[in-house]
């Protein structure tokens, strides 16, 4: 198999963190105890130089990723090997006692769900006698390219279009890095890649793109939504950031390291809720510019529902928001 993709087995918190097993989780259901940030910087952000870091946007949606599929550029989704009912239910034993229970091994032949023959692992997924190691919460990150004809990535389809090679973009506009555009851009240009898909059915849309008539779903390069007046990576500074900044009204932080490493920080480590009110994307304007033939007027519902032909219906159009883009029916 080849190991390809950028997702890590898990990006560190900057903080070092504690669990607290008299809370449930704020981010993962099923999970009984809160993961939190100490006041501690990690000592892997420091050595990563944190300090000097770029500061990016976490967004809250699903990851995405491009490379080659049968010869051709293709958008793949993310999708993990979870282990198996019963190895799940023994793992979170495991996790339950693990102060007092000695160490876990998982036999990933036995223990983990089978996945589509096109599965391939992230490429940072570590290997022990040619086999993929599950990470802390007992997954294996991978990828499948996005078949149209699977319902479950339906709104993975709708951002592409294979025939073209094209996808639909969300990025800070050239000539203006306040304003937002949404673009057509040909898939070679994202090569090897990671995005991440957000929109109307996605986490439960905290930027209230689109409607459930007119749904609609961009992807966004990781990285390319920069934190301008990045707070000092120091934790009452960071939580009064969050709290007071109109910029910090973001799930999080994703500071790109020397070393192409990464360390994070979401609300949730700091106790903070997540959506909370408005969310700093929506403050920023939005042109779209997808060129595509106009739609006839009698054309037909299905060909209205394709999210390239419905927004080259708006390109030049200039919104206040993202989240006031509305699509026809």
């Amino acid at each position: 198999m080849r190991r390809l993709g950028s997702v890590q087995q898990k990006i560190p918190c900057v903080f070092l963190t504690e669990v607290r097993e008299e809370e449930a989780s704020r981010k993962r259901d099923g999970q009984n105890f809160q993961v939190v940030a100490t006041e501690t910087v990690n000592p892997v952000a420091l050595e990563s130089d944190v300090h000097h870091a770029l500061a990016t946007e976490k967004l809250d949606g699903t990851c995405c990723y491009v490379t080659p599929y049968r010869g051709e550029v293709y958008l793949w989704a993310r999708l993990d090997r979870k282990p198996t009912k019963q190895a799940d239910k023994r793992f979170k034993k495991y996790q339950y006692c693990q102060k007092t229970c000695k160490g876990f091994t998982w036999n990933v032949e036995e223990d983990f769900r089978s996945v589509p023959e096109s599965w391939i692992p992230a490429r940072r997924v570590q290997y022990e006698s040619g086999h993929p190691v599950p990470d802390e919460h007992g997954h294996i990150p991978g990828w499948v390219p996005v078949d149209t004809s699977n319902k479950q990535y339906c709104w993975h389809a709708s951002v592409v279009d294979h025939d073209a090679r094209e996808a639909l973009v969300l990025r800070p506009s050239g000539e203006d890095q306040d304003l937002l555009e949404i673009v057509s851009v040909p898939l070679s240009e994202l090569m090897e890649q990671t995005l991440e898909l957000i929109g109307t059915n996605v986490n439960g849309n905290p930027y209230g793109l689109g409607s459930k008539k007119s749904p609609l779903h961009v992807l966004v390069p990781h990285g390319i939504l920069r934190v301008r007046n990045a707070p000092v990576v120091e934790y009452h500074q960071l939580r009064s950031w969050f709290l007071e900044s109109d910029e910090g009204r973001v799930e999080g932080i994703v500071w790109h390291c020397k070393g192409s490493s990464l360390v994070k920080v979401h609300r949730h480590h700091l106790g903070l809720k997540w959506p909370a009110g408005d969310t700093f994307l929506n403050s920023r304007p939005v042109v779209v510019h997808v060129d595509r033939v106009p739609l006839d007027p009698d054309a037909s519902p299905e060909s209205r529902r394709n999210l390239f032909a419905a927004l080259s219906v708006l390109t030049g159009h200039r919104f206040s928001s993202a989240r006031d883009i509305r699509l026809e029916a």
